[in-house]
């Protein structure tokens, strides 16, 4: 039998000295493997008697408690020492300029409300705007929505705990009309604004999201008629497609704020993809729903409704983004999925203006 002491020391010098992971698995092999040296020397003690395995088990366990020891501080010297090596070699200076363009970009949906603020501003259109946690009696009660509506319900709208400080019911806006109620309630007519922002319905698929983006319009004004809202309408899909001529049709509707109330179909062309002069429509989209302002949400506001009429439209932003750009599913707008924002975002100086186009 071999000298467990002589074995042992044999073994380690073999370990001090393998320079690298691969000699040092080699050591490993030839030691401590299935054939290996310590462990052949192991297989042993199964022929000897029981006095000589009390004397030479503990030197046989010692030596192999020895190896297993060595192998595994040498395995850390030598990775350290490989990190240490890479280190020094991968230097980087960190001075050099990076040499990459800005990584960001301006959300589609972003860039159409820059589009219609340019657009309406140029009708002489304000920005209005208002807070997302309203009252029902903003969202709801002053604009002609009875108190059994559906529009009320759960499934509908997202209601906040607690009440406001008057004692009314909070929700998350489902539309940005209250903007309408406060603006005609703060200020005196004649009115001409724009309500963008972020509105919240309990819907959510392909083309419907819980949150998504409005723009609603109100114009209030003596001798204010459907001819208004058709001119307005008309002026503003003609700029935002960018096209000369367009055809709308205007369907009877009901919206419990507007009286007569009208949805709004643009005629489109399927050569072009955009809104079209009649002789070249086939095929309609709906894109907004507008009308009168009803006499009840105006007096709601303190006005006469026999001195000041108007008319109010609204349309979501998301939408108008998808029909615009062809974007074909809504979620990816919410997503953050940065392979889709570098295909479909705008440059920061892709800046809309009349004179130069909408459009990027």
């Amino acid at each position: 039998m071999t000298d467990p002491d002589q074995l042992q020391s044999e073994v380690l010098g073999h370990i001090a000295a393998a320079a690298s992971p691969e000699a040092l698995e080699a050591v490993r092999v030839a030691s401590m493997g299935k054939a290996g040296s310590v462990t052949t020397l192991m297989k042993s003690l199964g022929g000897m008697t029981p006095e000589q395995r009390q004397t030479e088990g503990p030197r046989l366990n010692g030596l192999r408690e020895a190896v297993t020891a060595a192998l595994a501080a040498r395995k850390t010297e030598l990775e350290a020492a490989a990190l240490d090596a890479r280190l020094k070699a991968e230097r980087q200076d960190m001075t050099l300029p990076v040499g990459l363009p800005p990584q960001g970009s301006i959300h589609p949906v972003s860039q159409v409300m820059d589009e219609l603020a340019e657009i309406f501003a140029d009708m002489g259109f304000a920005v209005a705007t208002g807070p997302e946690i309203e009252d029902d009696w903003h969202n709801f009660t002053a604009l002609n929505i009875p108190e059994h509506h559906p529009a009320r319900a759960m499934h509908d709208t997202f209601y906040v705990d607690g009440l406001d400080a008057e004692g009314r019911k909070r929700v998350l806006r489902t539309h940005t009309s209250p903007v309408q109620i406060r603006t005609m309630m703060a200020s005196k007519p004649p009115i001409r604004i724009i309500a963008p922002g972020r509105v919240y319905r309990s819907d959510s698929d392909a083309t419907h999201t819980p949150m998504f983006h409005q723009i609603e319009g109100l114009v209030i004004d003596k001798g204010i008629t459907l001819a208004h809202l058709r001119w307005t309408l008309e002026t503003f899909i003609k700029a935002f497609f960018e096209v000369d001529d367009v055809t709308l049709r205007f369907r009877p509707s009901y919206f419990p704020f507007t009286e007569p109330s009208v949805e709004v179909d643009v005629g489109y062309s399927s050569k072009t993809g955009k809104p079209a002069a009649a002789a070249d429509v086939d095929k309609w989209l709906e894109v907004l729903g507008s009308g009168m302002v009803h006499p009840r949400v105006i007096a709601a506001c303190g006005l006469d409704p026999q001195e000041w009429q108007g008319f109010a439209f609204g349309t979501g932003v998301d939408r108008l983004a998808m029909l615009k750009y062809g974007l074909t599913d809504l979620r990816a707008f919410f997503d953050g999925d940065l392979r889709w924002l570098r295909q479909h975002g705008f440059a920061f100086l892709d800046v809309p203006t009349l004179s130069a186009g909408v459009s990027a």
